[in-house]
Formats: C-alpha cells, structure tokens, sequence
C-alpha cells in the first residue's frame, strides 16, 4: 500500500466510488468502522442506494441523481445512512461525477452529522469568543488611549504649574538679592561685616538654583530647552563653577579640590548648561557627603571625548538604587542628617542636559559608604582658529555713567531694592509700578534708560516698550527686560518688542550695570542719544 493509499484509508471522513448503477467499487477504512462493515462485505456487493431508509432512497432518485447528471456534483446534503445493524445515521454528503477511460462513477464523502454539527458549534463559539475578545481589546485600546490623553493633559498641567511657580517664586527672590548685594557693598573692609550678607546670598544662590533646576528639568522632558552651542575650552567654565561651589563646601567642612589639565579641552557646548551641569554633581557630592569628607573634580581628553568626573567619599550608593538615581524627583535613602533633602531633580536635570549635548553621563559606586564616581563625556571638538580682535572696538571699562534709569516694576519692593542698588552704583533712579505711570514719567523725564518688568496690571513689557519705541524720542533710549520668565520664546518677544537687553529674575545688578553700560555707550557712539 502506498502512501497516498492510505491517506485515503484513514482520512478523517468516509469515502466511497460507487457505480454508475450504483455499486460500490471502493470503500475507506474510516466509512467501514463507521457503518460496521468489513470492506469486503461493502465492495462488489452492496449499492449505495441499499444503506438508506426509504425517504432517502426517494431523494436518491428524484434530486441526488438528476443533479449529478446535470451538474456533476453535489453538496452537503444530510441523509441519513444504514449501519449494519440497520440504526440510523445522519450523514453529510457530498459526491463528484467522473469518468475515466470512458466509465462513469460517483466519489462520495461522508462525514457523520453530529460531528459536523458539533464542529460548527465549536465554529461559532470561537467565532463569538474572538468577536468578544476583538471588542474587549477594542475598548481596552480605547481605555488606553482615553488614559494617556488623560496623563498627557496632566503631565502639560504639571509643566505649566512648574513654569508658573518658578516664575512667582522669582519675583521675592529678586528684591531679596539687591538688598543682599547692596549690604555687601556697603560692608566691605568692615571686619566680619559682610558675613552675615555671604551667608545670606549662598543661601538666596541655593534658592534660585532650585527654581532654575524646577523649571529646566520640566522644560527638557518638553523639548523646549534649546542650547547655545559653540566651540570653547571647558577649562575655565570648570574651574568657575568649582569656585562657585566652594563656599558651600567649606560651610559645610569638606575638602573640594580642583585637578584640569593645562592644556584646552574644546567641546561644542553651551557654557552656562555646563555649569549648571557641573554646579548640580557638586552640590549632589557634598550634600551626600559628612564634614570631612574629600571632594574632587576633575577633567582630561580620552578616545577623542571630555570625560568629567566628580569623586567623593561619602555615603556612597546602594545597588538597587544605583540605576534610579537620574529619575526625576528621585532621592537616595537614606540620607545623611544634614542633607536637605532637596527636590530630587538635580541629577535628573544633569542626564538631560548632558544628552542635549551629545554626551553621557553614568554613576558609580561600590556600595553604601564607599563613596561615589559621577562621569560625564562629551564629545571633543577640533580647536576653532584664532580671532583677531579689534582692540578699538572693545568697550572701555564697566563703570557706572551717571545717567536717569527708570525702574518699572508692580512689584514695590523689587522696584526699591534694584532702584537702591543702582543709586550706590551712582545712577539716578526713578520707579513706577505702572506702564501709564511709566508712560508718564518718560515723556518729561526723558530717562537714558528704563529696565521694565514684563508682568505689568495694565499692559505688558513687551506692549510698553513697543509704545516707547513708537514715539519720536523713544529710540535713543535703552530699554532692559527683566522678568521672571526666561524660556528663549520670552527672549525672542523682548528682541521683538525692541528691547536691547533681557534679564531673568533674580538679577545681578552689577551684570545689569555692565549690560546697560554697553548699550549706553554704543548709543553714544552711535549718535543716538
């Protein structure tokens, strides 16, 4: 037997070739156990129309055998068939006419009714079941959907109030840095007399760095930080934020100690995010480090890249928080008694900054009280060539002119305290609280300059400077924004508005000075005052 033989032997359905009188000449295995009969008691001896009752045998004659004359087939008819013991079985037939070498028969498959039956039962509950589980996938997608559309409204929400606190928290801050910056001023010489002010301004610094790091880490997961980048040697921007992080260090009775190279380290970078990035590891390593401990930054070139690393001997970092501590608002426990605690974004913002970039930045640590390594590589960049600088065109020194600036601010103690600072620096100062009180005071005052709040009760900077600048005698005066908005989108409005300089809150006066001095000073040049 062969194996086509016997596939037709034990096909899961019965087979028959019957006679064109109706004889059966072949009969499978399956068709036999079914019926109880051996083959040879079927084959030769038996009609097809011999196993059926009455009412099938007339069918047999009046349809079955019409069709296949006429059509050569016929399809899923249930007739009920003759066991050998003369029981009744459903059937499902269907049958082929051929003829081969010019003799005529019937192929017939059987398949018993209940199991065709039962099959398609089995077919339309696992048709229901898939229509069910395609609805409930649907409506678990749409659930889905809803929830994220959900979290991202949320998430935007988050954004906004971050954006919004870090701007009102700005405002107290501004007022409080004057009065701190102008003590300074008038304490100097005075023994232990600016302590009090240096302790004052770290701390207005620490305040201000964090609101600076709220707004910026929430800013990056926006994609709304966008840098100013340019070739430069990191050296001396390492070294300045090094400085600036010393006076915590030595507050707090640790060691910093500062190993670069003499030679440049050119990295395309925006220097003021680098400090930010190295001021945050810093202040990371020595709020999780005792009194005592030993901190150190360092820089060199390796494999074409600018490794950072900030190394200290303090409580070190636990292995199952290793991998967390670049999550936002992510914090290591425990901390140390004297550690504040913070907001948890430090190092959150130092990944983000870093990645805007190009670079890297990994965490190490043996474990708790084993200290920790933060590392932070940049891609190098060639040296640019040398400028030739137009030493006639440099602005000769910072001091102050003794010119009239008006201050514009709703905020009255802002307005005293800059107007306070300014006065020691030697200008003459005039406040307004409004832009029609502002308005006012320029069109007799004629200032040399006006250093505008954008948050105004009755318009908007950007509005009064466009209304300065519209008349005759407002261009020759320099115009100064400071707010406590300070994306790159209230940049480009200040420029729009025709501001000449932009400042965020809490300012540094003496910056303010500079800035302005340079503005006053290309105007005289320029013959526009």
């Amino acid at each position: 037997m062969t194996a086509a033989d016997d596939d037709w032997q034990q096909a899961p359905c019965g087979l028959m070739i019957a006679a064109a009188d109706g004889t059966i000449v072949r009969a499978n295995l399956t068709v036999c156990r079914w019926l109880g009969y051996a083959p040879e008691e079927l084959i030769g001896l038996k009609r097809f129309s011999e196993l059926m009752p009455m009412g099938a045998r007339v069918f047999l004659q009046t349809h079955w055998t019409p069709l296949l004359q006429i059509q050569g087939s016929v399809s899923e008819v249930q007739l009920d068939l003759f066991d050998k013991q003369r029981q009744r079985m459903p059937m499902m037939l269907s049958a082929i006419r051929r003829q081969r070498d010019g003799v005529v028969h019937d192929e017939i498959a059987l398949l018993i009714a209940t199991d065709r039956k039962a099959y398609e039962r089995e077919l339309r509950a696992e048709r229901a079941r898939a229509e069910a589980a395609t609805a409930d996938l649907a409506l678990a997608q749409s659930q889905l959907s809803a929830a994220n559309a959900a979290l991202s409204l949320q998430h935007r929400h988050k954004d906004e109030f971050l954006a919004t606190l870090a701007h009102e928290l700005r405002n107290p801050l501004a007022p409080m840095l004057n009065v701190i910056e102008t003590l300074r001023l008038r304490q100097a010489g005075q023994q232990d007399g600016g302590r009090a002010a240096d302790i004052l301004a770290r701390q207005v610094a620490q305040i201000t760095r964090l609101v600076d790091d709220l707004l910026n880490v929430s800013r990056i997961g926006q994609g709304k930080v966008s840098l100013a980048l340019a070739p430069a040697d990191i050296v001396p921007t390492l070294r300045h934020a090094a400085e600036e992080a010393l006076p915590a260090t030595t507050a707090a009775g640790q060691h910093l100690t500062v190993d670069l190279p003499a030679s440049p380290l050119w990295v395309l970078v925006d220097q003021a995010r680098l400090t930010q990035i190295v001021a945050n590891l810093l202040t990371n390593a020595s709020k999780y480090s005792p009194a005592g401990a030993r901190i150190a930054l360092s820089a060199a070139m390796r494999d074409h890249r600018v490794v950072i690393e900030v190394v200290d001997n303090g409580i070190g970092i636990a292995p199952d928080q290793l991998v967390l501590v670049f999550e936002k608002f992510s914090q290591l426990v425990p901390g140390l008694e004297r550690a504040q605690g913070g907001l948890g974004i430090g190092l959150s913002l130092v990944k983000g900054l870093v990645e805007l970039h190009g670079g890297d930045v990994t965490a190490h640590s043996d474990g708790a009280g084993t200290g920790s390594r933060f590392t932070v590589s940049l891609p190098a960049t060639p040296a640019p060539p040398p400028v030739q600088h137009d030493q006639s065109a440099r602005v000769a020194g910072h001091g102050a002119l003794p010119v009239d600036v008006l201050i514009v601010d709703d905020n009255v103690d802002a307005a005293d305290t800059l107007a306070m600072a300014l006065d020691f620096l030697g200008y003459r100062t005039t406040t307004a609280h409004t832009a029609r009180a502002a308005l006012q005071v320029i069109e007799h005052a004629r200032p040399a300059a006006a250093i505008l709040d954008i948050g105004l009760p009755d318009m908007s900077g950007y509005q009064l400077a466009q209304a300065i600048r519209a008349t005759p005698w407002g261009a020759g005066i320099a115009l100064i924004a400071v707010t406590g908005w300070g994306q790159e989108a209230n940049r480009q409005a200040a420029d729009a508005a025709g501001f000449d300089l932009h400042f965020t809150k809490p300012v540094d006066f003496h910056e303010v000075s500079r800035g302005l001095q340079q503005v006053l000073q290309g105007r005289t040049a320029a013959g526009m005052t």
